[in-house]
């Protein structure tokens, strides 16, 4: 049997708040509201609304959906959309977190930090205006509230705010408990969501803290500096979001771990791609193919070393289903059902559901001579 999808119900908004203004906004332009079809990919065509500035290399983009296909894109705090552009003769996609919160505001707006390599994180700072279209598909993650249980406390590095502001944002607003971030930046010109954040703390005064950590005022953030922020809190009876920066986040997770944190009350969210590993000497056998079921489609394909099971599948002429390719948000997963493979990062699954066989295809590498794996 598939394991279940884990249901994460909106929590309820129990009083009435004010939407944060956004400095350095442009004004809005009337926009085309015809009908366009969702393609075959499930991607739909959004208009940018607003261009909002957030830093000299951080943008965010207000999207304004269809009509007709705004029951697809109802989305929880924490949650990304895929973006579809093509640049320069080829199709690109990328992920990005809403930093909008859908308790507070009903427009979905992205924030988009620039990476000095990232074609289509530069394109968008660099090129995208109000009323140019975005394909977009589905939100989607497990990077989200647990429920109203519990105070949360929050790390992010760099452009990892932006799907915890919307956590956060979506706490203070929809529950009566509070919320602290722990936000690390090279200095106080690359804080994104600055006046935002502020603006918070003064609206919810007692219930939401913020500590900056800036670089170059305060060196790379270290594990005692993690320690000191948690130190006299109920760690047990908090919920704790973490994402940014590969570094931070582990640096972030030893200490949370150390200091007896439980790992089911800890939430991850990764932008980047883990790497390749050398072989594991403990796993000597040579994978020679994989035979993939999607779609009512078996194809047994010869292995390619090194590519994850999503790698090979798209090698095989199918069109396998992905979306963050970091472990992440469970999308692209799949059982493998004859044969092993590992995984180098999994953010999305139970144990419960790896001990069934299931992985992320994004990040799992056959290991045994022949490996099945079927799509759900």
């Amino acid at each position: 049997m598939p394991p279940r999808r884990r249901a994460y119900l909106p929590l309820e908004i129990n009083d009435k708040y004010l939407i944060l203004s956004e400095a350095m906004e442009t004004s809005t332009t009337p926009l085309d509201r015809s009908a366009r079809a969702t393609d075959a990919d499930g991607f739909t065509p959004a208009q940018v609304k607003r261009v909002i500035r957030e830093t000299t290399d951080a943008v965010s983009l207000v999207l304004d959906v269809p009509d007709q296909a705004r029951d697809r894109f109802h989305y929880l705090a924490g949650q990304f959309v895929t973006i579809r552009v093509d640049l320069g003769g080829a199709q690109h996609r990328r992920c990005y977190s809403m930093s909008s919160s859908p308790a507070v505001e009903t427009d979905l707006r992205i924030t988009v930090k620039r990476d000095r390599d990232g074609l289509v994180s530069n394109w968008i700072n660099d090129a995208v205006g109000i009323g140019d279209e975005l394909h977009i598909a589905p939100p989607e993650g497990r990077f989200v509230l647990t429920g109203a249980t519990r105070d949360v406390v929050t790390f992010a590095g760099g452009s990892g705010i932006t799907p915890v502001f919307s956590l956060v944002h979506s706490t203070l607003a929809a529950t009566a408990h509070k919320a602290r971030l722990f936000y690390a930046n090279r200095n106080l010109e690359s804080v994104i969501f600055r006046d935002a954040l502020a603006e918070l703390a003064d609206i919810h005064p007692g219930r939401f803290e913020v500590h900056h950590h800036l670089d170059d005022r305060d060196g790379i953030v270290s594990p005692q500096r993690i320690a000191d922020f948690i130190a006299g809190g109920n760690l047990t009876g908090t919920d704790y979001y973490i994402c940014g920066p590969t570094p931070f986040m582990d640096t972030v997770e030893r200490v949370l771990l150390d200091a007896g944190v439980p790992k089911q009350q800890m939430h991850l969210e990764r932008f980047t791609v883990a790497a390749i590993p050398p072989p594991d000497p403990a796993e000597p056998t040579v994978t020679e193919e994989v035979t993939i079921e999607l779609d009512r489609r078996t194809v047994t394909v010869p292995y390619r070393a090194g590519n994850t099971l999503l790698q090979t599948a798209r090698l095989a002429g199918l069109k396998a289903p992905s979306s963050c390719e970091t472990g992440s948000c469970g999308t692209c997963m799949a059982q493998v059902v004859e044969g092993r493979a590992r995984m180098l990062n999994n953010d999305a699954l139970d144990d419960d559901e790896v001990a069934e066989g299931w992985v992320v295809t994004c990040q799992a590498l056959p290991t045994s001579r022949t490996v099945k794996v079927v799509y759900e």
